[in-house]
């Protein structure tokens, strides 16, 4: 498995050097990646367990955060949708100075056990947690999406630490102006201020919520985005002065085709497009759902479009999809 590895990380390099070198629509490289559908290896030799995640780069190491997906899979009953679980594992957190190779952390943010009425408790949900470096206050500041596992509890939560990889003390949850808060990313912009973006109304409509100088809390400072559009799992990254934010469709576990949409203000107006996977398969994003899309440091154009590849009867055995974002006059395009 690990000569198998290799061969992708190889072909993973050779990608994103090739990517850097034209953005035509005549572009022809190798168009695997080290993640293809495949099982990330860390340095001990074993699978990384971060999924639904996001990455922070600070001070020369990337740092992956994402849900420990372990145990047995169990539908929740009595649902309308395909509503799989296994026990919320915590946030692990995973380090690397290359994108290659990759060194376990630990856990970052633990959950407790047998005590249902707690937010981060193994019984209920946690999920895409995100991290940011706020300057002012010297604190790595994670929000997530906190619920029960009838998904009607819809919170945002919030943990600090004094180090990029933890520990990290939870501080709790809110409903961002007593809005839903499900499927969500987080963004740091050029001026330092950072936003939530998060599923709400039901799933029916996106909100950017401005937080607090601290990153602490949301303030009353928000937009309502791509409404009544059904999307979910928002990746948002900033390029030559544009706004893009790539979504999900609402199937559950199973994948569909990604949209994005683009904006000169991060609040918008937002002007949507189609969707920006191409080629074989891109109706069901490569099998995937994105989540996260990771600048890649010193490379300016370079950007990663980070997914998961669901095993929804099998949590714990998901993978990943990493693919180049590619520009093609004015739009983008992600090729598998």
């Amino acid at each position: 498995m690990k000569y198998t590895y290799m061969k992708y990380l190889l072909i993973f390099a050779l990608t994103l050097s090739c990517y850097q070198s034209s953005y035509s629509k005549s572009f022809k490289c190798l168009a695997d990646t080290a993640t293809a559908g495949k099982t990330i290896l860390d340095e001990d030799g074993k699978p990384v367990n971060a999924h639904g995640g996001g990455v922070l780069y600070y001070k020369g190491v990337y740092y992956f955060f994402g849900e420990i997906k372990k145990g047995n899979t169990w539908l929740v009953p009595d649902q309308h949708w395909e509503d799989y679980r296994v026990p919320a594992g915590g946030i692990s957190c995973y380090s690397s100075t290359d994108l290659v190779h990759w060194k376990n952390r630990g856990v970052a943010l633990k959950p407790t056990t047998n005590n249902p009425g707690y937010d981060i408790d193994t019984s209920r949900v946690i999920e895409r947690p995100k991290v940011i470096y706020n300057k002012e206050t010297k604190k790595f500041v994670m929000w997530m999406h906190i619920d029960k596992n009838d998904y009607k509890y819809s919170r945002g939560g919030v943990a600090v630490s004094d180090k990029p990889w933890g520990p990290y003390q939870y501080i709790g949850s809110v409903k961002p102006n007593n809005q839903m808060l499900r499927d969500m990313n987080l963004f740091k912009d050029d001026d330092g201020k950072a936003y939530l973006i998060y599923s709400s109304e039901d799933n029916n409509t996106m909100q950017i919520c401005l937080l607090s100088n601290d990153y602490l809390k949301p303030t009353k400072h928000y937009s309502r985005i791509l409404i009544n559009k059904k999307r979910e799992s928002p990746a948002i990254f900033k390029y030559s002065g544009k706004y893009y934010l790539i979504t999900s469709g609402c199937s559950g576990w199973s994948p569909n085709a990604a949209a994005y949409a683009v904006a000169d203000h991060i609040m918008g107006p937002w002007e949507e497009h189609g969707n920006p996977c191409k080629g074989p398969n891109a109706d069901s994003s490569f099998y995937s759902q994105g989540g996260f899309v990771l600048q890649v440091a010193n490379k300016p154009g370079s950007f990663i479009f980070m997914g998961d590849i669901w095993n929804k009867l099998d949590l714990e055995q998901s993978r990943y999809l990493w693919l180049p974002i590619r520009f093609v006059k004015g739009e983008i395009e992600i090729y598998n």
